[in-house]
């Protein structure tokens, strides 16, 4: 039998150290603690199913408008006002999509041609190089620093860029580092971004909700100059517990989201209808249990950053997101072989920072959607874990 190779753009991509870690804490026997998983422990509020379920009861299970149903359109359009004070149309400038992982999709295939260059700050979500490579561009990574509070800088932004940039992706509230940038960051990048002109911008805002600096939200596309040019992910696994419902969105200009929304179509016609009435219900009356649930991820924030610093392992304090990334070189071991050994040890599912990128090796990703009787077991466990192997 002759043997067929997938394509080449598939082979160069590496599984996911990810999933690796949620495979082998999946074959240990007994329980695990799983600090690991992106994914808020919370239901999805009632109201949202509730309106899920009444669509599919009243006969809406057909597939909407490729662009999606327009009452979920004019929330997020109002939603979007209301947060950053930026109107955008709803008929023409929003696409709902699968999750906010196809709206990033869609921009790396409608936007970039091969052997164009993205540029990735690091640590970062995994899916974004390889989104980028299955599009054939050339991935430049950008390393930032604890130091520097994870943030992008004018310096690190200025130094990767070239004449062949097409497209520079942000993220803030961060996942792996929790890490967020404020207006006046943002104003920073500005003389950079003025440089070059034609460098699109695709910010991924999936966390903007989980923010606990206190400080008014701020984003790129608060820039009018910017307009033209940036593109805003959104969605509601994060914020409203939706993971499975798979439903998110897409904002951008029209004179270029109409060419992109080509790719949507002709791969997957329209985000599931019921899931958008659902959404449609959770941005539009969720703000309480938004609320609810931002004030229980910030309590386990603060459980796992005092644990840390009992265990005297530097952490950068995470201001977003419901992760955090602790430095981990004191016990003497690579990001990789500590969570591995930790996991077979003490049953403890961490992620490996090496995972997020060569700048996050010597960390860590802790997920604080977990309990909190979880998150204090597996503080316990790691304390005596790093006791066992600091290096004295």
């Amino acid at each position: 039998m002759t043997e067929i190779k997938v394509a080449r753009r598939v082979q160069e991509i590496p599984p996911s150290e990810i999933r690796r870690f949620f495979d082998v804490a999946n074959e240990m026997k007994g329980e695990v603690y799983s600090l690991s998983i992106g994914e808020p422990d919370f239901v999805t509020p009632w109201s949202a199913c509730d309106a899920g379920i009444y669509s599919i009861e009243q006969g809406k299970t057909h597939y909407s408008p490729n662009y999606g149903i327009i009452e979920l359109r004019r929330a997020i359009a109002d939603y979007i006002y209301r947060h950053y004070g930026v109107d955008y149309d709803s008929k023409t400038e929003i696409i709902t999509t699968v999750g906010g992982s196809e709206g990033i999709d869609i921009v790396f295939r409608g936007l970039v041609n091969p052997g164009e260059e993205v540029i990735v700050p690091e640590p970062s979500f995994v899916a974004y190089k390889a989104g980028a490579k299955l599009a054939g561009a050339k991935v430049v990574t950008v390393a930032t620093q604890a130091e520097n509070g994870f943030k992008l800088t004018p310096e690190l932004l200025r130094s990767a860029l070239t004449p062949q940039s097409r497209l520079l992706v942000v993220s803030y509230p961060s996942n792996p580092t929790g890490a967020v940038m404020n207006k006046a960051d943002w104003a920073a990048l500005l003389p950079v971004l003025r440089e070059f002109p034609d460098l699109i911008i695709l910010t991924d805002e999936l966390y903007t909700e989980l923010d606990y600096s206190g400080e008014e939200p701020s984003s790129l596309i608060q820039w009018p100059e910017l307009r033209d040019r940036i593109f805003y992910v959104g969605g509601f696994s994060k914020t409203y517990a939706m993971t499975g419902w798979r439903i998110g969105y897409l904002i951008g200009p029209e004179y270029l989201l109409t060419e992109i929304a080509k790719v949507h179509q002709y791969t997957l016609m329209c985000a599931p209808t019921a899931a958008q009435y659902a959404a449609l219900e959770a941005i539009t009356n969720g703000e309480d249990v938004v609320n609810t649930m931002r004030n229980r991820y910030n309590l386990r924030r603060n459980m796992i950053c005092a644990a840390l610093r009992e265990m005297e392992l530097p952490v950068f304090e995470p201001k977003g997101a419901f992760y955090i990334f602790p430095n981990i070189t004191a016990c003497g071991m690579d990001s990789n072989t500590f969570c591995e050994r930790f996991l077979r040890e003490e049953k403890v599912a961490i992620i490996p920072g090496s995972a997020f990128g060569d700048c996050g090796e010597g960390f860590a990703r802790i997920s604080y959607a977990a309990s909190e009787e979880t998150i204090e077991e597996a503080m316990l466990r790691m304390h005596r874990f790093v006791n066992k192997y600091r290096r004295r």
